[in-house]
């Protein structure tokens, strides 16, 4: 999901959601995934510009193998892809839908950006 600048006063008062601070923005290269692991839960995320920020499941839908970070960032139209490295199934980064295989469906989060941090949007 793509990521907004906001102040930790907008949010608090707001948003319930718990949030959980991943890294730096200046942490990630532009389109190149990095793997984080928050909460015990292995989060993909990849910067595609200045305050675009996206986070999905580091786990392969199709294989259970926990590599998206090291998967293929593209787009189809305007919409933001991501094709695993094993099998190269091409997932919508924003929704998780999968447009090679309706059956398959990657984990999306919300993230923002605070203070010049990414924080990911995890279920409570």
């Amino acid at each position: 999901m793509t990521m907004t600048q906001n102040t930790a006063a907008d949010q608090a008062t707001t948003d319930p959601t718990s949030w959980e601070r991943a890294c730096e923005v200046t942490d990630l290269e532009p389109s190149w995934g990095e793997a984080a692991l928050l909460s015990m839960k292995q989060i993909a995320l990849f910067l595609l510009a200045p305050g675009e920020v996206y986070a999905v499941a580091n786990r392969d839908p199709h294989t259970d193998s926990n590599v998206m970070a090291r998967g293929i960032v593209g787009s189809k139209g305007d919409r933001p892809t991501l094709a695993s490295p094993l099998h190269k199934e091409v997932y919508d980064l924003g929704t998780g839908e999968c447009f090679s295989d309706p059956a398959l469906f990657l984990r999306t989060y919300r993230t923002r950006i605070v203070g010049g941090f990414i924080e990911v949007a995890l279920d409570a």
